[in-house]
């Protein structure tokens, strides 16, 4: 009799977690907005495709060494875009920042709304020569394609809001609330003397945003599990950097008679450590966003699990920990970049030292993991000290219930069609950061279509954006700035 009444029982039970987990499932509803119109917009995408080509055939390459910066691509580039956009540089207030930043005010006619800020940037990372198809400052159009360093990180974006501004003007539109573009100079290595310098400038001015919108996703296929159309990812939050080195010291001496433990032995146990006890794993944020935004979207049987995290949460986080790309939305990484020791094999160094990049997710601070790393490492003979040239907190969380949100989603559907929107964490650094403070809606996205296989062009070989991404992007802008501002 008692067994009969544990095997009802457990039959009750799983009939009722059965039923939790279908109603859960059924009512794990769509988020995705219906796009009213399809915005498209007789851009002469020619023109337009050549001017970005032209963009391109300056070199503004960025370094952290400022004597290797060749300025006067930087003049050059500001001429080129003086000479390219007419009505823009006639019409609109233009300021230079700091030299070279420029920033661009198209006043609204209602002073009551508050503004809205496109972010984007002038430099590039150095190229090698080596295995581009079309030489990297080409700007060749080939094959569908604008070719060259900068097309797709960040002059794409940057001349497609100036070609959407310049449509815009000549097609009469007057915009209700202002609208600010900031082009900094030096994103690629920091972005303290372009953006930050014109967020002081901005701050200085009493002016509060009602959204930026900078890089950080961009429209990817093939990238989520169970969904096969593209997905607009927009960063609604970016992970924090800090480096640490970590160093030992020892009275040094001959390869010959080596002590137990050298310096080099101490650092390498150290880092040793921190990789076999990597920070615990958190989906929360804008990482649990994306599922929330993609879930409905999927195939039953993922639909059902992403429905249902309080039951299926440690299966989903197994597959996410599983894979570098996604491991790294769900915790702060671990990442050994650099090690020194002795300047030759039969000297014992007498100081040792290893730098390891944290990228810090939402929730942790600096501060917090210092503290985990000197915990875990455990050996007071290893110093923790961060390297403070490039120190970021992770950015607070944009919020995807609001206005601004609302027309970045909108914008998105009309513009790239059959486009699903979802936020996003944003893995690395952007000039966005120094701009938090002047809106508390901030996100980052850049709307042009990525494949899967020209992913690895941004920073690499053969960096390119499809003429009909571009048209779409310039779509975009024009479509954000009318549904924002009329």
């Amino acid at each position: 009799m008692l067994i009969c009444t544990v095997i009802l029982s457990l039959a009750a039970l799983l009939l009722v977690l059965l039923a939790i987990v279908a109603v859960k499932t059924t009512t794990f509803k769509s988020k995705q907005l219906n796009a009213d119109s399809k915005a498209v917009y007789p851009v002469d995408i020619d023109a337009s495709a050549g001017r970005l080509a032209g963009a391109i055939q300056c070199p503004t390459v960025s370094s952290l060494d400022e004597s290797q910066i060749d300025f006067e691509q930087l003049a050059r580039f500001r001429e080129y875009l003086s000479a390219s956009f007419p009505l823009i540089h006639s019409s609109l207030d233009k300021q230079v920042i700091n030299k070279h930043g420029l920033l661009y005010t198209w006043k609204g006619s209602d002073p009551t709304k508050k503004p809205i800020l496109l972010l984007a940037h002038q430099d590039v990372v150095p190229v090698s020569e080596d295995g581009w198809t079309h030489p990297p400052f080409s700007g060749a159009i080939a094959d569908g394609h604008i070719w060259g360093r900068g097309t797709l990180d960040d002059k794409g974006s940057l001349m497609g809001m100036l070609e959407a501004v310049e449509y815009l003007l000549k097609d009469g539109f007057k915009p209700a609330r202002s609208i600010y573009m900031a082009f900094g100079f030096d994103e690629e290595v920091g972005g303290r003397e372009g953006a930050a310098k014109t967020a002081e400038f901005l701050k200085s001015q009493g002016l509060q945003f009602e959204y930026v919108i900078d890089e950080g996703g961009a429209a990817v296929q093939g990238l989520v599990p169970g969904i096969a159309s593209w997905v607009a990812l927009v960063g609604t939050a970016e992970k924090g950097y800090v480096s640490l080195e970590l160093s030992a010291e020892d009275p040094g001496g001959h390869a010959a008679q080596p002590p137990r433990r050298t310096a080099v032995g101490i650092v390498a146990t150290a880092v040793a450590k921190l990789q076999k006890q990597p920070f615990p794993a958190r989906l929360t944020g804008p990482a649990a966003a994306l599922f929330e935004y993609l879930g409905p979207e999927m195939p039953f049987p993922n639909k059902m699990i992403f429905a249902n995290l309080w039951l299926f949460r440690s299966i989903v986080m197994g597959k996410l920990a599983a894979k570098p790309v996604t491991d790294a939305s769900i915790r702060t990484t671990t990442a050994p970049t650099m090690f020194r020791g002795s300047a030759q094999d039969n000297i014992l160094p007498m100081l040792a030292t290893a730098v390891i990049n944290f990228r810090i997710l939402p929730g942790e601070t600096i501060a917090s993991v210092i503290a985990r790393v000197t915990a875990v490492i455990a050996d007071t003979r290893v110093k923790v000290t961060p390297i403070m040239k490039n120190v970021f907190e992770p950015s607070p969380a944009s919020p995807t219930d609001g206005w601004s949100f609302g027309m970045i989603n909108k914008s998105i559907r009309e513009a790239l069609p059959g486009t699903l929107v979802a936020p996003t964490l944003v893995l690395g650094r952007t000039d966005c950061t120094y701009f938090t403070g002047l809106s508390s809606c901030c996100y980052r996205f850049v709307p042009q279509r990525i494949p899967g296989g020209e992913m690895a062009s941004i920073h690499g070989v053969n960096e390119r954006i499809s003429v009909e991404s571009y048209r779409e992007m310039i779509n975009f802008y024009i479509r954000l700035m009318q549904n924002s501002c009329v």
